[in-house]
């Protein structure tokens, strides 16, 4: 999630950039809970877990707005503008399409899928605001897309083709997200995601009632998707939107990979749930070129995004 703007800046203070990375790093291993936390659930689907989330997600983004604003959280809110909105409904897009990835998908296919979203957010800049795409950039995707294609080709002999398209839509859900908040050059993440948590209350909340799907889940269903909008949501948009400010966009990018290499490891700790062969070969292709293009954007000492 953490995409940067490639424009020069200083480096931070050592103190504050020590600090930024342990907070950035954390906000990974939040993150990468999700597939653990989908496989937990033993019976909710993907809407009624969305629904939970959100609401456990949105009460503890009011209360990070709140203070950020000093009482003042429905015009931090308001200030989101029509970015805000769009990004809000892409968050739910692709917070959707991530739960129902992983239930129709591996854990670590689903992840790596999602890592793709840079690329994505790359070419959506360009065709929509105009952004100059580095020559590295456009190498990467090249790579990427090698990888991509092992990885999709090899879900699909095995009957994952649907998890590995749902993982390729949230991926474009979060890199549409990104675009809406670069369009007015707003850096208010958190706001944009409160929105899309309260979009996200209202249309899965709509699907559950239309489609006859209980609201009472059983207790340790519940339990868990309102700790996922807690922990793995809310907490890590937090930990990160704070980090952020003091670490630079392309190291952002890879430090964020923490979340796409441990989000398999819990599930396989956990749970027993291994990686295929073409999983592990395209995935590495992917985080290969992931991380040659964050670490050729480190010589240009980009801006870092703030996501408070």
């Amino acid at each position: 999630m953490g995409i940067g703007i490639d424009t020069v800046a200083a480096r931070p203070a050592p103190a504050a950039y020590r600090w930024g990375l342990v907070l950035v790093l954390s906000a990974g291993v939040c993150w990468s809970t999700i597939g653990l936390g989908v496989r937990l659930i033993d019976s909710a689907t993907v809407w009624q877990i969305l629904f939970y989330r959100s609401i456990a997600m949105t009460a503890l983004l009011f209360i990070a707005i709140t203070l950020r604003s000093r009482g003042r959280p429905m015009k931090s809110v308001r200030n989101a503008g029509p970015s805000g909105l769009i990004g809000g409904l892409a968050f739910v897009f692709a917070s959707a399409g991530g739960i129902a990835a992983i239930q129709s998908t591996t854990v670590a296919n689903a992840m790596l899928l999602f890592a793709i979203a840079p690329f994505l957010t790359a070419v959506i800049g360009l065709v929509v605001l105009r952004e100059s795409v580095r020559r590295a950039t456009w190498i990467a995707m090249a790579v990427s897309l090698v990888g991509v294609a092992i990885m999709v080709t090899g879900g699909a002999a095995r009957g994952h083709w649907l998890g590995n398209v749902l993982a390729l839509l949230s991926a474009l859900g979060f890199a549409v997200f990104t675009v809406s908040l670069r369009w007015r050059q707003s850096d208010d993440t958190l706001s944009a995601a409160f929105l899309g948590g309260v979009f996200a209350v209202l249309v899965s909340g709509s699907v559950c009632a239309a489609w006859g799907l209980d609201f009472i889940l059983p207790p340790a269903d519940m339990a868990i998707a309102l700790a996922m909008g807690i922990f793995q949501v809310g907490a890590g948009l937090i930990l990160y939107s704070l980090g952020s400010n003091a670490v630079p966009a392309a190291e952002l990018a890879l430090l964020s990979m923490t979340e796409v290499l441990l989000g398999p490891v819990w599930v396989w700790l956990v749970v027993g749930e291994g990686a295929s062969l073409s999983t592990v070969l395209g995935g590495s292709i992917l985080l290969a070129a992931l991380a040659g293009n964050a670490v050729s954007g480190l010589r240009r000492r980009p801006l870092p995004i703030s996501l408070a």
